[in-house]
């Protein structure tokens, strides 16, 4: 683990910028690009609200996630971990592995679709290459954080710049937009895509992983108020900026398949997305895309594992090294692949599974947060804000389970 080489106090704010960044790498993973394509696909502009909502929904719970550790020194899973009975703490390490085998999914499969795409190669090879190349990444992270950081952020200015391009050449429709920003839904299909894109936007792993972050980054036990308040200044601005691109990203790339894909055959999976982005705005754009696409797996399965083995060390309190894991990880992706299963269905599932998981981080987030642990720090008109979230999306959920169970009887 890396520790801040100067007190925090002493450095200027943009050197206390990156966690946020690392975060917001899994907002724009493989999974957020299945569910905003077919979203714009088959929908339009209808869904674009969905977006906008919860990409301002992450970026208040993810501030909550990073105070937590820059005020208590420690990480969610590290204060549950601490307050549950060990059969409860194995449950909800389970619970939290599961959605962390759902991420890791979508972004090996997408990962390994964007090599087929770009170079031919057969999807199980690619996740194969996605995987070591992954583990490469995650070996930075355990000598130098802020090398880590870096490269996550080359990696998300290429995806930013991949996903984006296409908008240039088939600009949305402004009436358009303004109508996808009213709350509304079109029969039980598109409750099942906003229920996958709320999934990939608020993210359950990423929720316990911030805190540790800036614990990893800016150290802990601070206990000068002027250092903690100058370490949360740097956090919102960190986190605006991160997420903020993150959003752009997301809605981004629904508005393109809505301007560009709507109506044409085929455009509801990511091949068949990047054939008619080919076909309506060249080759380059394609290629673009499938660029895009292929760096968006190898960060943000990098930054899958490493959340994944937070949680385990915060609740298990032992540790499995990070390419152990990596490679523990990959087998039931690579198992997917090689069943041959569609790998865009098999992403946006993905996605639904890991909004299923977001009340078991939000509501013990909102607890401690809002509790004694944080002393003059605890959230109050924010913490509502935060419970608010957290129904409207175990709403979601309910409609989701309800409408999914009408559909099959």
């Amino acid at each position: 683990m890396s520790q801040p080489s100067a007190s925090p106090s002493s450095k200027r704010l943009i050197g206390l910028l990156g966690p946020a960044f690392i975060a917001a790498i899994a907002y724009v993973d493989p999974g957020n690009v299945a569910a905003n394509i077919s979203s714009g696909a088959t929908y339009g502009y209808l869904l674009v609200w969905v977006l906008a909502t919860a990409n301002l929904m992450a970026m208040i719970i993810q501030y909550q996630a990073a105070k937590l550790g820059i005020v208590t020194g420690k990480s969610l899973p590290q204060l549950l971990g601490q307050r549950l009975s060990r059969p409860w703490r194995i449950a909800y390490w389970l619970q939290a592995e599961i959605v962390a085998a759902a991420t890791d999914l979508a972004e090996i499969i997408g990962g390994a679709v964007a090599l087929h795409l770009l170079f031919g190669v057969s999807p199980l090879t690619g996740g194969i290459i996605v995987g070591a190349v992954s583990m490469a990444l995650l070996l930075t992270q355990g000598t130098a954080q802020k090398v880590f950081e870096r490269l996550i952020i080359v990696m998300l200015v290429i995806i930013t710049f991949g996903f984006l391009a296409g908008l240039f050449l088939a600009p949305p429709n402004l009436r358009g937009i303004a109508g996808g920003l009213v709350p509304r839904f079109e029969g039980s299909n598109s409750v099942i895509l906003a229920a996958s894109m709320l999934g990939a936007t608020v993210m359950p792993h990423v929720i316990y992983l911030h805190s540790s972050l800036v614990i990893h980054r800016h150290g802990a036990g601070h206990e000068d108020p002027h250092v903690i308040r100058r370490l949360l200044k740097a956090t919102r601005i960190d986190i605006i900026i991160a997420l903020g691109i993150a959003g752009l990203v997301n809605i981004g790339l629904l508005l393109l398949a809505a301007s560009a894909l709507s109506g044409r055959h085929g455009t509801d999976t990511i091949e068949g997305a990047h054939a008619a982005l080919s076909s309506a705005l060249g080759p380059v754009i394609g290629v673009i895309f499938a660029i895009g696409l292929l760096f968006s797996g190898l960060a943000s399965t990098s930054v899958g594992a490493y959340a994944g083995s937070e949680v385990m060390k915060g609740m298990l309190h032992f540790q499995v090294k990070l390419w152990i894991r990596r490679a523990i990880t990959l087998i039931p992706a690579l198992l997917i692949i090689g069943l041959s299963i569609d790998a865009t269905y098999a992403l946006v599932i993905s996605q639904v599974v890991l909004s299923f998981g977001i009340p078991f981080a939000l509501i013990p987030l909102q607890m401690v947060t809002g509790g004694k642990v944080m002393g003059q720090y605890r959230d109050k008109a924010l913490k509502w804000i935060g419970v608010i979230i957290s129904a409207l999306i175990i709403g979601l959920n309910i409609v989701l389970i309800v409408m999914t169970l009408r559909g099959q009887a």
